[in-house]
């Protein structure tokens, strides 16, 4: 068996996986494409408990549902604290909470900017710091941070969004780095626009200008980006990568 092989792991055979902002739109496909693919999943909610239950309603395999700010580091070590006595350690995270709070950001409330950072960019980190020395410990595990293009491309009035995204992306790539040889991968997964809780208070002059000017003119479905968690899942040697399914707006 080759050095390579050595340092890494077996995937489980029902991995666990956690997916925070579980109760939106692109968290709820996320959440059943994980259960489809075999895996246990925990169904993160901060706000909207009746919406986490019915994702968790739509789950095969076992599954919890947790609640916490992800912006606070003692909620995210509570809500672990759960997932492991009801399920086990988490083995796949996917970290899909986020909040956009658009303003130009000469007009901007300092404490809108810094919590739109605190649970877009500092969430991440903090789940990622309590669940990643366990997959470590055990040689295999995944990680996926939801981005999006707002951190690859300019956008006015999102320089708290964009900023928080492109932190992410710096953050992946070397979190991947740190990792790799323990057989954790670490990637983001950047979706295009999709008509989610998130973007159905934009105008439709703002909304048909996005699908208009895609390469390809159409908008993304949550089911569509939720399909890429096999591959996330599977490659042993794809990370800290950004996997883009945007209909291309990314690369206009």
């Amino acid at each position: 068996m080759s050095a390579a092989k050595d340092r890494s792991g077996t995937r489980p055979e029902s991995p666990v996986a956690l997916v925070t902002g579980a109760s939106g739109g692109l968290g709820r496909e996320l959440a059943i494409e994980l259960d489809a693919l075999g895996c246990r999943v925990a169904v993160h909610y901060n706000s909207s408990e009746d919406a986490a239950l019915a994702v968790q309603g739509k789950l095969h395999n076992e599954s919890v549902v947790v609640t916490g700010d992800v912006g606070h580091y003692e909620a995210v070590t509570g809500f672990f604290g759960e997932i492991t006595e009801r399920l086990g350690p988490v083995d796949v995270l996917v970290n899909n909470s986020a909040i956009r709070k658009d303003a130009l950001m000469a007009m901007q409330s300092p404490d809108d900017w810094a919590q739109v950072v605190r649970t877009n960019l500092v969430g991440s980190f903090h789940t990622s710091r309590v669940a990643v020395p366990a997959m470590l410990r055990k040689r295999w595990g995944r990680v996926v941070n939801v981005v999006s293009p707002s951190g690859i491309i300019a956008t006015a009035g999102q320089t708290a969004y964009s900023a928080s995204k492109a932190g992410l992306i710096g953050f992946t790539r070397t979190l991947a780095a740190e990792c790799g040889r323990r057989g954790v991968t670490v990637n983001a997964l950047s979706p295009g626009f999709m008509a989610t809780s998130m973007t159905e208070k934009l105008s439709t002059s703002v909304v048909e200008g996005i699908r208009d000017q895609a390469p390809v003119p159409r908008f993304v479905s949550p089911a569509e980006v939720a399909s890429s968690m096999n591959l996330f899942l599977d490659q042993e040697c794809m990370t800290g990568q950004v996997i883009s399914i945007d209909s291309g707006v990314s690369i206009t």
